[in-house]
C-alpha cells in the first residue's frame, strides 16, 4: 500500500487496501501540529489559487477531484476549506444525490459524464459514481453481479477521461466510528447544525463494517496510475486538509502550466 503521510502519495495500484490498519486520528506525520499546519495551510492555499489561474489561463488541461467519505466525513469541510481564495469562475462543484427519473432510464454514467470538467476548469465531485458500487452494494439495490463488473466499466471511464485531458484526483477522507459518533453528537446538540442531521445517517452507521468492506474493495479495484486514489486520516480537520491541499498542489505543479504567449504586436501599443 502506498505510504498514508502528509505527502498524500497514492494508493499504489494492485494493492489490498486494509482500512483498519489505518488510524484516522494518526497525525504523526506532522509532529508541528495544529497552529504550524493552519498557517502553512495558508500558504498552500495561496499556491493553489495561483495554480488555478494558470490552469484557466493555460486552457491545455482539466483536473477532476473526486471525494468520497462515510457520512460526517467532512467532504463539505473539506471542499470549502481547501478552495477557499480560488477563482469560482473556473472551479464547479457536483453533488450526486438519488438519481432521477430521466437518469435512472440512461446507464449509471450518464450522469456523471455529463459532470466532467473542461479545459481549464477544476471540477469536484461531492461523492460521486462510486456510490454505484458502494450504497448500491451494500443496500442491495442491483445484484452482485451487476455492480461487480462496475469495477471495470469505471475503471476504463476514468482511463477515457485521462487519455483525453483530464487529470484525476480521488480522495478517501477516512474517519473512525468513534469520531463520526461525536460528529453526529454534535449536529444533534448545535442548533446551528441541527438541520444537517438526518436520522439516515443512523442507519448506514448500523452498516459501518460492509461499508468499509465496500470501500476497501472499490478503493483497491479502482485505484490506478492515471485515476489514483488518496486515504486520508481524517478525524483531524486541520490535518486533512492539509494533507489534501498539499495533494491539489502537487498535482497541478507536475502538468508543466504556463500562460500563453501574448499576441504579437502589444509593445507597439499605446493606451491614451
Amino acid at each position: 500500500m502506498g505510504e498514508l503521510g502528509l505527502d498524500g502519495q497514492s494508493i499504489a495500484p494492485g494493492t489490498r487496501l486494509d482500512l483498519a490498519a489505518v488510524d484516522p486520528g494518526d497525525t504523526s506525520a506532522y509532529p508541528a501540529g495544529k497552529r504550524a499546519a493552519r498557517a502553512e495551510l495558508d500558504e498552500v492555499r495561496h499556491r493553489l489559487a495561483e495554480l488555478q489561474h494558470l490552469l484557466w489561463a493555460d486552457g491545455r488541461h482539466k483536473l477532476l477531484v473526486v471525494f468520497q467519505a462515510m457520512d460526517t466525513g467532512g467532504k463539505d469541510g473539506t471542499i470549502r476549506t481547501v478552495f477557499r481564495g480560488v477563482n469560482p469562475h473556473g472551479v464547479r462543484i457536483s453533488d450526486f444525490k438519488a438519481p432521477t427519473d430521466e437518469e435512472l432510464a440512461h446507464d449509471y454514467l450518464w450522469r456523471v459524464h455529463a459532470e466532467t470538467p473542461d479545459d481549464g476548469r477544476i471540477q469536484i465531485f461531492n461523492r460521486s459514481h462510486y456510490e454505484d458500487v458502494l450504497v448500491v452494494r451494500v443496500l442491495g439495490l442491483v445484484p452482485e453481479d451487476r455492480w461487480r463488473l462496475r469495477y471495470r466499466h469505471i475503471v476504463e471511464f476514468e482511463r477515457m477521461l485521462a487519455e483525453e485531458g483530464t487529470t484525476i484526483v480521488k480522495f478517501f477522507l477516512h474517519i473512525s466510528r468513534d469520531e463520526q459518533a461525536a460528529r453526529l453528537r454534535e449536529r444533534l446538540d448545535d442548533p446551528i447544525k441541527r438541520w444537517k442531521f438526518n436520522p439516515s445517517d443512523l442507519d448506514s452507521r448500523k452498516r459501518w463494517d460492509e461499508y468499509m468492506t465496500a470501500y476497501e474493495e472499490a478503493i483497491s479495484a479502482t485505484t490506478t496510475d492515471a485515476a489514483p486514489w488518496h486515504v486520508i486520516r481524517a478525524d483531524k480537520n486541520w490535518y486533512r486538509n492539509l494533507v489534501v491541499a498539499r495533494t491539489l498542489v502537487a498535482t497541478l505543479e507536475r502538468l508543466d502550466l504556463r500562460f500563453p504567449e501574448p499576441p504579437e504586436g502589444l509593445d507597439n501599443i499605446a493606451i491614451r
